[in-house]
């Protein structure tokens, strides 16, 4: 499944292979891949193995994030509240956000940095 931050995103997991993630990760993940399947661009036993594969590299590294604080940055934000999940989870982890969704790295400069960036560093 190709895209385009397929390179940048490869190279930062080999600069910093430690990713974290909201639970909300495999929804969004998942449905990425329906609409690889539904393209035509995944057999369903790739999308499978694909999954398969994303679910053990966080394995340990998903975190539930505080309610309280994914709704105060809904209200500063105009992000909808799962973005706002992965800028609370780096928030209360004391890390980067790595992202290459333009409106959290505009609304959310003090945590979010994007993969370009990053991959350059």
């Amino acid at each position: 499944m190709a895209s385009p931050n397929n390179a940048a995103a490869e190279t930062a997991l080999a600069k910093d292979p430690y990713w974290i993630a909201p639970l909300l990760w495999r929804s969004e993940f998942r449905n990425i891949v329906a609409l690889a399947i539904r393209k035509s661009a995944l057999t369903i036993h790739a999308a499978q193995d694909i999954m398969r594969k994303a679910e053990a590299g966080f394995e340990g590294n998903e975190f539930a994030v505080s309610s309280d604080a994914v709704l105060q940055l809904v209200a500063k934000s105009d992000c909808a509240a799962y973005d706002c999940e992965f800028v609370a989870l780096a928030h209360a982890q004391g890390v980067q956000l790595i992202t290459a969704d333009r409106q959290i790295l505009r609304e959310f400069p003090d945590v979010a940095i994007s993969l370009e960036e990053f991959v350059q560093d």
